[in-house]
């Protein structure tokens, strides 16, 4: 059964039509890349699938249940399904060490002093352990990203959606975020990640998702979809992109 499943799923803004019956599904330790042009719909299809944007139609199954119609609550979904934003959303009014910290006691309800232990682990994790104390502020967009991350995992997240995580950064900060995220990838996390960075993609990827105006045009496992693109619209916007 795959991990998270979209069915016939629709979404508009106003007379805008963003997503038109899309399906798409993620399989448990699967790397998912969704790449295609800016306003093809990849950004609204991740916050559809945690719920930062409700769909008008369609079904979103979790293990098997439609979280659209299901009981479950909101927030708990979010910890299971995490997100991690371009512009990073950390809060500059605590360090970083509270940033990885407050989800934790406040929606997972846990004791503060494993909450603490489990944030550390986690900074550690993404290089950033000597920063526990320093606020957001301080940081390097990188740096910032990489907190981020640290965040969802604490939130003992199954999966994490990215939202093209390096688009906000300088040049050289980029790997910092993507060798974070290819150790990740290595240890069998599930991810869905909407990417510019096609090296990345066909590097990490199981597979590779294009889109285009809107509905899912191509996919296919990574190398085989980057070497041999079946459709014109895949070839022409690869073509764009090597150059």
């Amino acid at each position: 059964m795959a991990l998270i499943e979209i069915n016939h799923l629709g979404k508009s803004f106003g007379t805008l039509e963003v997503l038109k019956d899309t399906n798409f599904h993620v399989d448990q330790g699967e790397v998912v890349c969704l790449i295609g042009s800016s306003g093809s719909g990849k950004s609204t299809l991740l916050r559809c699938v945690n719920l930062l944007e409700t769909p008008d139609s369609g079904e979103i199954l979790y293990k098997g249940e439609n979280i659209l119609t299901s009981k479950m609550n909101i927030n708990t979904y979010r910890t299971k399904v995490g997100m991690v934003f371009q512009s990073f959303n950390l809060f500059n009014n605590m360090s970083v060490l509270d940033n990885c910290i407050i989800g934790q006691v406040k929606v997972l309800k846990k004791n503060k002093n494993v909450a603490h232990e489990n944030a550390v682990k986690y900074l550690n994790k993404v290089g950033m352990g000597n920063f526990l104390h320093a606020n957001p502020t301080q940081l390097s967009g990188g740096q910032k990203q990489r907190v981020a991350i640290a965040r969802a995992l604490a939130m003992d997240s199954e999966v994490l959606l990215f939202d093209e995580p390096t688009s906000a950064l300088d040049p050289e900060m980029v790997n910092e975020v993507l060798n974070v995220m290819r150790d990740l990838a290595n240890e069998g996390l599930t991810m869905i990640i909407v990417t510019h960075e096609m090296n990345f993609a066909k590097e990490v990827a199981n597979r590779v998702v294009f889109m285009d105006r809107g509905i899912i045009l191509e996919e296919g496992e990574a190398k085989e979809f980057f070497n041999n693109p079946k459709e014109e619209r895949t070839k022409e916007f690869l073509g764009m992109i090597r150059k």
